[in-house]
């Protein structure tokens, strides 16, 4: 072989090498404890702060909080916990819920927790991303906002595959927590096509709806009636100290729900931010 074919060859060589690069070492979670997973790329963006709220400051889920905070708690310390779901009523803090709990869990025992988030786009690249974490000393939290499916998808075994299933199975050191609007993250209108296509209408459904399986702690978010919407409204008033009286405080926060038609944690931080301005 002449030179140039081999020069070729290293260039091609070095081309895939760049397209593919090589796995995280086993020192990449000790820089960080919260990275975003690239799926794209294959690495570990690293997140110095995580945007969250303390755990305080959230209301109207106590209990949920207890049980979150609960199977983190195993899990940090080396015990069985299980696969979170957290679904239900959209802006009531089933996000922030899960990065206070790895917040808190790291306050009370120092790194003992990597939260780690994966986009709902980039599950097909869940394997990968175990295959890395399988080789790490650290306990991982998995996150995955907003997960749903729709009806022609087929992400969803593959997560559910790697949850429970599969030869290697999930690896010791990583739990896998999510949220979602939907009780069982397939459309209503997916599950009820399947019934009526199907060979046998009710092995599709179960193929459907079996994904919640994998999670064990199944968690209902639901929405806030008004004294737990001005609960929340009171507590981030509190924290950011804003000068105003009471009953001013609640008069605008139920004509700023009104307006939006809703009740939510979402929607009284919004009210919250918009008042920290005005009063500057």
């Amino acid at each position: 072989m002449d030179a140039s074919w081999l020069t070729q060859l290293e260039r091609i060589a070095g081309a895939l090498e760049r397209l593919a690069p090589p796995l995280p070492n086993a020192d990449t979670l000790q820089t960080c404890n919260a990275f975003v997973w690239q799926g794209e790329t294959g690495t570990l963006t690293p997140v110095p702060h995580v945007a969250g709220v303390d755990l305080a400051l959230l209301r109207g889920v106590e209990r949920q909080i207890g049980l979150v905070l609960e199977n983190t708690r195993h899990f940090a310390a080396g015990r069985p916990a299980n696969n979170v779901m957290l679904w239900g009523a959209r802006g009531m803090g089933k996000s922030s819920l899960v990065k206070a709990a790895h917040a808190r869990i790291n306050a009370e025992t120092p790194d003992a927790l990597v939260l780690i988030e994966i986009q709902r786009d980039d599950l097909s690249t869940l394997p990968r991303l175990l295959t890395i974490l399988r080789q790490q000393p650290r306990r991982c939290i998995v996150f995955c906002d907003d997960l749903s499916f729709e009806s022609q998808d087929a992400d969803y075994k593959s997560l559910k595959s790697v949850l429970d299933g599969g030869i290697m199975g999930r690896p010791n050191n990583v739990v896998f927590y999510a949220t979602s609007n939907r009780r069982h993250l397939m459309p209503r209108d997916a599950i009820e096509n399947e019934n009526g296509s199907a060979l046998n209408p009710h092995e599709a459904v179960e193929e459907k709806v079996s994904l919640s399986d994998r999670f064990g702690l199944w968690i209902g978010v639901h929405g806030a009636n008004q004294d737990t919407y001005l609960a929340m409204v009171d507590a981030y008033a509190a924290d950011r100290r804003l000068p105003v009286d009471r009953a001013t405080l609640h008069r605008r926060a139920l004509q700023w729900s009104m307006e939006r038609g809703s009740r939510s944690g979402r929607v009284a931080a919004q009210f919250i931010d918009n008042m920290s301005a005005e009063l500057g």
